[in-house]
C-alpha cells in the first residue's frame, strides 16, 4: 500500500516539473532569467530522485515564487 502512495507521488511531482517546466518555457524574460530558474527546476528534478516530498515542497515554494513575480536577476 505505500508503494502506490509513493507512485502517486512521484506521478504528482513529474506532472507538476512538466508544467513548471513550460511556464518557465513561456516566461517573456532575458535568456539569463530564464536559465537561472531552469537550473532551479534541474535541482528540484534531482531531488525528486531521492526524497520526492521535499521535492514537491520546494517546488510549491518555486511555483509560488513565479506566481508572485519572483524571479532572478539576470545578473546573477
Amino acid at each position: 500500500m505505500e508503494h502506490d502512495g509513493q507512485l502517486q507521488l512521484y506521478a504528482a511531482v513529474a506532472g507538476h516539473l512538466k508544467e513548471a517546466h513550460s511556464r518557465v518555457r513561456a516566461l517573456q524574460v532575458p535568456e539569463g532569467v530564464r536559465m537561472a530558474l531552469t537550473r532551479k527546476l534541474l535541482v528540484i528534478t534531482a531531488a525528486a530522485k531521492h526524497d520526492p516530498a521535499a521535492a514537491a515542497r520546494r517546488l510549491e515554494r518555486f511555483m509560488t515564487d513565479l506566481d508572485e513575480g519572483r524571479i532572478p536577476d539576470e545578473d546573477r
